[in-house]
Protein backbone atom coordinates (compact mmCIF):
# COMPACT_ATOMS: atom_id res chain seq x y z
CA UNK A 1 0.00 0.00 0.00
CA UNK A 2 0.99 3.27 -0.88
CA UNK A 3 0.16 6.20 1.50
CA UNK A 4 1.01 9.01 -1.21
CA UNK A 5 -2.87 8.07 -2.60
CA UNK A 6 -4.06 9.92 -0.37
CA UNK A 7 -1.75 12.98 1.53
CA UNK A 8 -1.75 13.92 5.22
CA UNK A 9 -0.30 16.96 6.64
CA UNK A 10 -1.18 18.18 9.80
CA UNK A 11 -0.67 22.38 10.51
CA UNK A 12 -1.90 24.52 13.33
CA UNK A 13 -4.43 21.72 14.30
CA UNK A 14 -5.26 21.54 10.61
CA UNK A 15 -5.31 17.64 9.03
CA UNK A 16 -5.57 18.54 5.11
CA UNK A 17 -6.64 14.95 3.89
CA UNK A 18 -6.49 15.32 0.31
CA UNK A 19 -7.20 12.05 -2.41
CA UNK A 20 -4.25 12.21 -4.74
CA UNK A 21 -5.36 10.20 -7.78
CA UNK A 22 -6.20 12.95 -9.95
CA UNK A 23 -4.53 11.27 -13.45
CA UNK A 24 -7.55 8.46 -12.57
CA UNK A 25 -10.09 11.09 -11.09
CA UNK A 26 -9.52 10.36 -7.50
CA UNK A 27 -11.17 6.62 -7.95
CA UNK A 28 -11.59 4.63 -5.32
CA UNK A 29 -9.16 0.68 -6.02
CA UNK A 30 -7.57 -1.04 -3.47
CA UNK A 31 -4.43 1.19 -2.91
CA UNK A 32 -6.56 4.38 -2.54
CA UNK A 33 -9.19 2.61 0.12
CA UNK A 34 -6.40 1.12 2.29
CA UNK A 35 -4.33 4.78 1.90
CA UNK A 36 -7.79 6.44 3.04
CA UNK A 37 -8.14 4.20 5.90
CA UNK A 38 -4.49 4.43 6.97
CA UNK A 39 -4.87 8.16 7.11
CA UNK A 40 -7.84 8.68 8.55
CA UNK A 41 -6.85 6.06 11.63
CA UNK A 42 -3.69 8.36 11.89
CA UNK A 43 -5.71 11.44 12.54
CA UNK A 44 -8.17 9.71 15.31
CA UNK A 45 -4.95 8.88 16.42
CA UNK A 46 -3.46 12.27 16.83
CA UNK A 47 -4.60 14.97 19.79
CA UNK A 48 -3.61 17.86 18.21
CA UNK A 49 -5.82 17.53 15.20
CA UNK A 50 -9.25 20.03 16.12
CA UNK A 51 -10.39 20.25 12.38
CA UNK A 52 -10.21 17.96 8.83
CA UNK A 53 -10.22 19.57 5.94
CA UNK A 54 -11.26 16.47 3.06
CA UNK A 55 -10.39 17.94 -1.10
CA UNK A 56 -9.48 16.13 -4.10
CA UNK A 57 -5.86 16.58 -5.93
CA UNK A 58 -6.63 18.17 -9.77
CA UNK A 59 -9.79 19.08 -11.40
CA UNK A 60 -12.56 16.64 -10.21
CA UNK A 61 -13.23 15.44 -6.10
CA UNK A 62 -13.86 11.78 -6.71
CA UNK A 63 -15.20 9.71 -9.85
CA UNK A 64 -16.16 6.63 -7.34
CA UNK A 65 -14.75 3.58 -7.75
CA UNK A 66 -12.42 3.06 -9.91
CA UNK A 67 -14.33 0.55 -12.60
CA UNK A 68 -10.85 -0.70 -14.71
CA UNK A 69 -9.79 -2.37 -11.49
CA UNK A 70 -12.43 -4.57 -10.66
CA UNK A 71 -11.28 -6.98 -13.01
CA UNK A 72 -7.54 -6.36 -12.56
CA UNK A 73 -7.13 -9.95 -11.02
CA UNK A 74 -9.81 -11.15 -13.51
CA UNK A 75 -13.43 -11.78 -13.15
CA UNK A 76 -13.61 -14.88 -10.89
CA UNK A 77 -11.97 -11.94 -8.55
CA UNK A 78 -14.58 -9.90 -8.52
CA UNK A 79 -16.15 -9.90 -5.46
CA UNK A 80 -12.85 -10.56 -3.78
CA UNK A 81 -11.84 -7.55 -5.39
CA UNK A 82 -15.13 -5.39 -4.17
CA UNK A 83 -14.48 -6.83 -0.28
CA UNK A 84 -11.22 -5.73 -0.17
CA UNK A 85 -12.23 -2.51 -1.42
CA UNK A 86 -15.39 -1.69 -0.06
CA UNK A 87 -14.02 -3.03 3.57
CA UNK A 88 -11.36 -0.02 3.79
CA UNK A 89 -13.44 2.47 2.58
CA UNK A 90 -16.16 1.42 4.53
CA UNK A 91 -13.97 1.57 8.06
CA UNK A 92 -12.77 4.86 6.92
CA UNK A 93 -15.63 6.84 6.69
CA UNK A 94 -17.12 5.28 9.76
CA UNK A 95 -14.23 7.00 12.06
CA UNK A 96 -14.51 10.17 9.60
CA UNK A 97 -17.69 10.33 10.83
CA UNK A 98 -17.27 10.06 14.59
CA UNK A 99 -13.92 11.90 15.00
CA UNK A 100 -13.69 14.16 18.03
CA UNK A 101 -12.77 17.17 15.04
CA UNK A 102 -15.02 18.24 12.60
CA UNK A 103 -14.74 17.47 9.13
CA UNK A 104 -14.91 19.89 6.24
CA UNK A 105 -15.10 19.03 2.64
CA UNK A 106 -14.17 20.96 -0.36
CA UNK A 107 -15.51 19.22 -3.31
CA UNK A 108 -14.90 20.16 -7.33
CA UNK A 109 -15.27 19.40 -10.78
CA UNK A 110 -17.43 15.99 -9.79
CA UNK A 111 -18.68 13.54 -7.08
CA UNK A 112 -19.60 10.21 -8.03
CA UNK A 113 -20.63 6.73 -6.60
CA UNK A 114 -18.58 6.23 -3.66
CA UNK A 115 -17.04 9.62 -3.76
CA UNK A 116 -20.55 10.69 -3.09
CA UNK A 117 -20.72 8.88 0.38
CA UNK A 118 -17.21 10.33 1.16
CA UNK A 119 -18.31 13.89 0.93
CA UNK A 120 -21.50 12.73 2.69
CA UNK A 121 -19.47 12.10 5.94
CA UNK A 122 -18.02 14.97 6.07
CA UNK A 123 -19.87 17.71 8.49
CA UNK A 124 -20.29 20.51 6.50
CA UNK A 125 -19.27 20.41 2.47
CA UNK A 126 -18.51 23.72 -0.01
CA UNK A 127 -18.76 22.95 -3.54
CA UNK A 128 -17.32 24.64 -6.17
CA UNK A 129 -20.21 26.52 -8.67
CA UNK A 130 -19.27 24.14 -11.67
CA UNK A 131 -19.19 20.55 -9.59
CA UNK A 132 -21.84 17.97 -10.59
CA UNK A 133 -23.19 15.31 -8.33
CA UNK A 134 -24.38 11.53 -9.47
CA UNK A 135 -25.03 8.53 -7.86
CA UNK A 136 -23.53 6.09 -10.73
CA UNK A 137 -24.19 2.85 -9.11
CA UNK A 138 -26.96 1.36 -11.10
CA UNK A 139 -24.66 2.27 -14.32
CA UNK A 140 -22.96 -0.36 -14.22
CA UNK A 141 -25.04 -2.50 -12.53
CA UNK A 142 -24.50 -2.53 -9.06
CA UNK A 143 -25.72 -1.34 -5.73
CA UNK A 144 -24.37 2.14 -3.65
CA UNK A 145 -21.50 1.37 -0.83
CA UNK A 146 -19.59 3.65 0.40
CA UNK A 147 -22.42 5.30 2.92
CA UNK A 148 -24.42 6.26 -0.17
CA UNK A 149 -27.27 4.52 0.56
CA UNK A 150 -27.46 5.74 4.40
CA UNK A 151 -27.04 9.45 3.74
CA UNK A 152 -28.75 10.26 0.68
CA UNK A 153 -32.05 9.63 2.65
CA UNK A 154 -31.22 11.43 5.82
CA UNK A 155 -30.20 14.36 3.45
CA UNK A 156 -32.51 15.21 0.63
CA UNK A 157 -35.44 12.53 1.53
CA UNK A 158 -36.55 8.59 0.42
CA UNK A 159 -38.41 9.97 -2.96
CA UNK A 160 -35.15 12.20 -3.87
CA UNK A 161 -32.48 9.48 -2.87
CA UNK A 162 -34.26 7.24 -4.95
CA UNK A 163 -34.93 9.15 -8.18
CA UNK A 164 -31.02 9.87 -7.79
CA UNK A 165 -30.50 6.18 -7.63
CA UNK A 166 -32.28 5.00 -10.09
CA UNK A 167 -32.02 7.29 -12.73
CA UNK A 168 -28.65 8.44 -12.21
CA UNK A 169 -29.44 12.12 -12.55
CA UNK A 170 -26.79 14.38 -12.71
CA UNK A 171 -27.49 17.47 -10.21
CA UNK A 172 -25.82 20.65 -10.87
CA UNK A 173 -24.16 22.44 -7.77
CA UNK A 174 -26.66 25.00 -6.98
CA UNK A 175 -29.50 21.70 -6.93
CA UNK A 176 -27.35 20.18 -4.56
CA UNK A 177 -27.53 23.06 -2.40
CA UNK A 178 -31.13 23.92 -2.49
CA UNK A 179 -32.06 19.90 -1.96
CA UNK A 180 -29.88 19.84 1.12
CA UNK A 181 -26.68 17.73 -0.23
CA UNK A 182 -24.20 20.32 0.47
CA UNK A 183 -24.29 23.37 2.87
CA UNK A 184 -22.69 26.02 0.27
CA UNK A 185 -21.66 26.90 -3.02
CA UNK A 186 -18.91 29.14 -3.79
CA UNK A 187 -17.16 30.23 -7.12
CA UNK A 188 -14.98 27.72 -8.06
CA UNK A 189 -11.59 29.84 -7.93
CA UNK A 190 -12.44 30.56 -4.41
CA UNK A 191 -13.35 27.20 -3.15
CA UNK A 192 -10.39 25.92 -1.39
CA UNK A 193 -9.70 29.15 0.04
CA UNK A 194 -13.19 29.88 1.57
CA UNK A 195 -13.13 25.97 2.84
CA UNK A 196 -9.64 26.73 4.53
CA UNK A 197 -10.70 29.69 6.35
CA UNK A 198 -13.75 27.40 7.60
CA UNK A 199 -11.18 24.80 8.91
CA UNK A 200 -9.56 27.85 10.34
CA UNK A 201 -12.28 28.88 11.89
CA UNK A 202 -13.58 25.41 13.51
CA UNK A 203 -10.20 24.51 14.53
CA UNK A 204 -10.67 27.47 17.50
CA UNK A 205 -13.73 26.58 18.29
CA UNK A 206 -14.40 23.86 21.46
CA UNK A 207 -13.85 20.58 19.93
CA UNK A 208 -15.43 18.32 22.19
CA UNK A 209 -18.76 20.44 22.36
CA UNK A 210 -18.32 19.47 18.47
CA UNK A 211 -17.66 16.40 19.12
CA UNK A 212 -20.95 16.19 21.41
CA UNK A 213 -22.88 17.87 18.98
CA UNK A 214 -21.97 16.15 15.13
CA UNK A 215 -22.96 12.72 17.50
CA UNK A 216 -26.23 14.00 18.90
CA UNK A 217 -27.54 15.62 15.64
CA UNK A 218 -26.22 12.36 13.46
CA UNK A 219 -27.84 10.19 16.04
CA UNK A 220 -31.46 11.96 16.19
CA UNK A 221 -33.43 10.17 13.32
CA UNK A 222 -32.11 6.74 14.97
CA UNK A 223 -33.77 7.35 18.18
CA UNK A 224 -37.16 8.24 20.00
CA UNK A 225 -37.33 11.86 21.47
CA UNK A 226 -37.29 10.66 25.06
CA UNK A 227 -34.15 8.53 24.19
CA UNK A 228 -32.50 11.30 22.76
CA UNK A 229 -33.62 13.71 25.81
CA UNK A 230 -31.36 11.26 27.47
CA UNK A 231 -28.23 12.04 25.62
CA UNK A 232 -28.66 15.65 25.39
CA UNK A 233 -28.81 15.70 29.09
CA UNK A 234 -25.85 13.21 29.28
CA UNK A 235 -23.57 15.34 26.81
CA UNK A 236 -24.66 18.52 28.46
CA UNK A 237 -23.07 16.56 31.36
CA UNK A 238 -20.04 15.97 30.14
CA UNK A 239 -19.82 19.38 28.97
CA UNK A 240 -19.78 20.82 31.82
CA UNK A 241 -16.71 19.14 33.04
CA UNK A 242 -14.42 20.55 30.44
CA UNK A 243 -12.06 23.62 30.17
CA UNK A 244 -13.61 24.86 27.17
CA UNK A 245 -17.22 25.01 28.69
CA UNK A 246 -15.99 26.69 31.82
CA UNK A 247 -13.77 29.33 29.25
CA UNK A 248 -17.15 30.08 27.05
CA UNK A 249 -19.34 30.61 30.27
CA UNK A 250 -16.72 32.30 31.75
CA UNK A 251 -16.34 34.68 28.22
CA UNK A 252 -19.83 35.28 27.91
CA UNK A 253 -20.23 36.83 31.33
CA UNK A 254 -16.87 38.37 31.10
CA UNK A 255 -18.46 39.76 26.80
CA UNK A 256 -14.98 39.10 25.77
CA UNK A 257 -14.34 36.58 22.82
CA UNK A 258 -13.66 32.70 24.37
CA UNK A 259 -10.26 31.25 23.47
CA UNK A 260 -10.57 27.97 23.39
CA UNK A 261 -8.26 25.50 23.84
CA UNK A 262 -9.98 21.81 22.69
CA UNK A 263 -9.87 20.71 26.38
Amino acid sequence: MSEDAVLLEVRDGIAHLTLNRPDAVNTFDVALANALDAQVAAIDADPSVRAVLLTGAGARFCGGGDVKSFLAHGVQALDETLQAIIGALHRAISRLARLDAPVVGAVQGSVAGAGLGLMMSCDIVLSGASTKFVVAYTGIGVTPDGSSSWYLPRHIGTARALELTLTNRVLSADEACAWGLIARVVPDETLFDEAQQLAVQLAAGPTRAFAGARQLIRDALARPLEEHLDAEAEQMRRMSHTADALEGITAFVEKRPPTFKGE
